[in-house]
Formats: C-alpha cells, structure tokens, sequence
C-alpha cells in the first residue's frame, strides 16, 4: 500500500505549509528546498526546507473522501484491490476532516500558537455553545 501510495488518495496534499505574507505563503521552494517530487502524496508538499529560528508553519494532516480521487483510485486494479467500498460510501459526500496547528520554531523548541483551541467534539461543542445572539464568539 505504501508503494502504491494509496495514502495519498486521502491526503492528496502535503503536510503543512509556511505561514508567512499570506497564509500559503510561497516559501517552501526557495534556498535549501529539495526538489520537487513527482510522487502522489508528494508533488504538493510545500515545506521542503530546512527550519530555522522564526520561521511559521502550519502543520495539517487530514483525511479528506474527494470523490474524483476515490473513483480513480477503485476503477484501478492495482489500486481499487486496497479499498472496502461499503465503507467509503459512508463518509462520500462529507468532504474531509484537518486539524491544523501553526507554530514558530525556536532554537530551543517550538511554539505551538493554536495548542490552546479546541479539539474533541465535547471541547468544540461547548465553544460553540458561546456565541451570542449575534453569532459572535
């Protein structure tokens, strides 16, 4: 499964990016950046550089369900052997799932700028119970 890169199926993008002038920021190619790979799971990565002090980045796994993604991946023999349809028709059409964190890197550890938010459906759940006539958080 890993050869095929069958992952990538779910996670078609790269890990995380920098966080710089704008959000993508376009820095994960420039200086030290390996080069690009043409791999499923891979040709997007956009943090090929090595880290250094001050630098932010966003760090976002998620599994998404992309519906183009999925039925290229079942009408491929080599590809479709891995996959239990019964099961994905379940989560088709509900697009996917990321919880991302940005953090600043520092010679002596990292800054996680977002450990402080919610994550578990209760800790969610009751965030969004705060809002106020106005939909205001």
């Amino acid at each position: 499964m890993l050869e095929k890169r069958v992952g990538a199926v779910f996670m078609p993008h790269g890990l995380g990016h920098f966080v710089g002038l704008e959000i993508h920021d376009v820095g994960g190619y420039l200086g030290d950046a390996l080069p690009r790979s043409s791999l499923p799971g891979l040709k997007y990565l956009r943090t090929t550089r090595t880290l250094k002090e001050r630098m932010v980045v966003a760090i976002e796994p998620g599994c998404y369900f992309n519906d183009t993604l999925l039925n290229k991946a079942l009408a491929d023999p080599e590809l479709g052997q891995y996959f239990n349809n019964e099961v994905l028709k379940e989560y088709r059409g509900i697009g996917g799932v990321r919880i991302e964190d940005n953090v600043v890197i520092w010679e002596n550890g990292n800054e996680n700028m977002s450990a402080d938010l919610p994550r578990t459906i209760e800790e969610i759940e009751a965030f969004m119970d705060k809002k106020d006539d106005n939909n205001n958080f």
